[in-house]
């Protein structure tokens, strides 16, 4: 069709119907070229507006006994061999020197498939959003510069609801704790109530990253729990584990707007500290909701409220202990005192929960009743664990669960 065009416009310009001008305008090419073809076509008529080369054999063109030889090669001697380490054997060893391009071509031309064969990308189909409001939070931690050279890396702890792309609270911390994300789901309970599921990684904050079941487990017949998995199990949160950051894409977005407008109202206000960082970004947040909301296809929520229910009593780090003989227990480096009640004189031996709450307090459960509560550790003991873990001698998973020992 392209070459029927260039006889129907050179002869109009024989015929004097458009100027060369045109003709090169409309077949795209250069004025000289035109007149080029107009001249040619007088000589030789439409055969002269055939490419030279059309016919011919190229002179950089394979020798057919070297192709033969490439093919005997590789069902002999070179069976097995991928494409470029064949390629390779062939210009060191044999002195055919071409390309591995070329190589592929003769052998797929013969019926000689690739070693390994590639695996088709998998089919991947869009997950339709929830119907409902507080169905199901999308959760992560994204790592970053946020405060563009000002201050120290932080880590923004958020969640997105999958059905309105609602934020219903994010904060900024040091690093991805169990102890953030607490915090975040309080503040997220206080505010709407409890979803009823999370979806995140598969980040050990959320589950044991154990492969083999230890004795505990096996005797449980259960898997052991995290700090975090655990409490989302007693308020009847449902944990969905994502298989890739694909699966968790709405977050993986977030983060992507974030840190494009969030770190330039950072930078407005010319926050240094994670405090005035997290100050910019509860302003942020009510105005990114605003603007990114969607409709929920069933404008009821399914929140559940939270009446009634102390927080602190799930959101917090649980253990196990045996009171002493002097009605004292070790916890973090520290002697507890417990003081005999109306219902126990003494608690020696006894086996206690202890309930270490984010805001840093310590309270001792006795079958469920409270028997004691103690104050925090001291800002000297807490001081220098973070040395210590800037210092790089605590590791940043391990952080959450010794950060305040001395």
């Amino acid at each position: 069709m392209k070459e029927l065009k260039r006889v129907e416009v050179v002869q109009k310009t024989v015929s004097q119907e458009i100027t060369v001008m045109e003709a090169a305008e409309l077949l795209g090419i250069s004025e000289r070229q035109a007149y080029r073809l107009k001249g040619s076509f007088k000589l030789k008529g439409v055969k002269g507006l055939i490419h030279g080369n059309r016919g011919k054999v190229s002179p950089r063109r394979l020798d057919h006994e070297i192709s033969e030889k490439i093919v005997k090669l590789a069902k002999g001697e070179y069976e097995g061999y991928n494409d470029s380490f064949f390629t390779e054997r062939l210009g060191e060893e044999e002195g055919i020197r071409i390309s591995r391009e070329k190589v592929r071509q003769i052998l797929r031309k013969q019926g000689i498939g690739p070693k390994r064969k590639r695996r088709r990308p998998k089919h991947r189909t869009r997950r339709e959003r929830k119907p409902q409001s507080g169905m199901m939070l999308q959760t992560d931690g994204s790592r970053h510069d946020w405060l563009q050279g000002r201050g120290e890396y932080l880590t923004l702890i958020g969640a997105i609801d999958d059905a309105t792309n609602e934020v219903p609270y994010a904060l900024f911390a040091p690093y991805e704790t169990t102890e953030g994300y607490m915090r975040m789901l309080i503040e997220i309970a206080q505010e709407k109530g409890l979803p009823l599921s999370l979806y995140a990684d598969r980040h050990s904050i959320f589950q044991v990253e154990r492969h083999t079941p230890t004795l505990a487990e096996q005797l449980e017949g259960r898997p052991d729990k995290t700090q975090l998995g655990r409490a989302l199990d007693e308020l009847g949160i449902t944990l969905i584990p994502a298989n890739s950051p694909q699966a968790k894409g709405r977050i993986e977005r977030l983060w992507g707007t974030f840190q494009d407008r969030l770190v330039s109202e950072l930078k407005r206000f010319n926050a240094k500290t994670i405090d005035e960082a997290n100050a910019v970004l509860l302003k942020f947040l009510p105005d990114y909701n605003r603007k990114f909301m969607v409709e929920p296809f069933d404008k009821k929520p399914a929140w559940r409220k939270i009446d009634g229910i102390d927080l602190n009593k799930y959101f917090c780090m649980k253990y196990s202990r045996v009171v002493g003989n002097d009605n004292t227990l070790s916890f973090m480096n520290r002697k507890i005192q417990i003081l005999s009640t109306k219902t126990r004189y003494s608690f020696a031996k006894a086996k206690v929960d202890v309930h270490h709450l984010i805001d840093e307090r310590i309270r001792v459960f006795y079958k469920g009743t409270l028997i004691t509560e103690a104050e925090g550790l001291d800002n000297a003991q807490q001081n220098k664990s973070e040395r210590l873990r800037k210092r790089g001698c605590i590791t940043n998973k391990s952080y959450e669960r010794i950060s305040m020992q001395p």
